[in-house]
């Protein structure tokens, strides 16, 4: 059985308050990283989060915010850094971030999946 397709819980509402239905979409897509990081958190109590990650690894989804994680294209990235060379401390930063994402998709029992789900390095 397909992920995305996988059946919905019968006692969320689809009408739910889902904080992608509530602020808006744009917010999900945004280019700036503060913006992406607040979806994020917006995420972080929706009923829906573990069924919209794996629809979203499932699809390669190219970018956005999908069950509380980033995408950039079709690979799932800690945060999203701005453009220009990264301060050495970001890059440390990015590593702890790194294995903290790869720990959130091991806890949604998204790990064995690993063919399909990437980590941008």
């Amino acid at each position: 059985m397909s992920l995305a397709l996988a059946p919905l819980d019968v006692s969320v509402e689809v009408e739910a308050n889902l904080p992608c239905r509530k602020f808006d979409p744009d917010l999900w897509f945004s280019d700036s990283p503060a913006e992406l990081e607040l979806a994020k958190s917006l995420c972080g109590d929706c009923p829906l989060r573990v069924e919209c990650l794996a629809g979203a690894v499932e699809r390669a989804e190219p970018w956005g915010v999908w069950g509380g994680e980033i995408f950039e294209r079709g690979a799932v990235v800690p945060r999203k850094r701005p453009r220009g060379r990264p301060r050495k401390e970001d890059l440390a930063r990015d590593a702890q971030l790194r294995v903290e994402a790869e720990a959130r998709l091991a806890a949604s029992g998204l790990s064995e999946s690993r063919s399909s789900v990437r980590l941008a390095a």
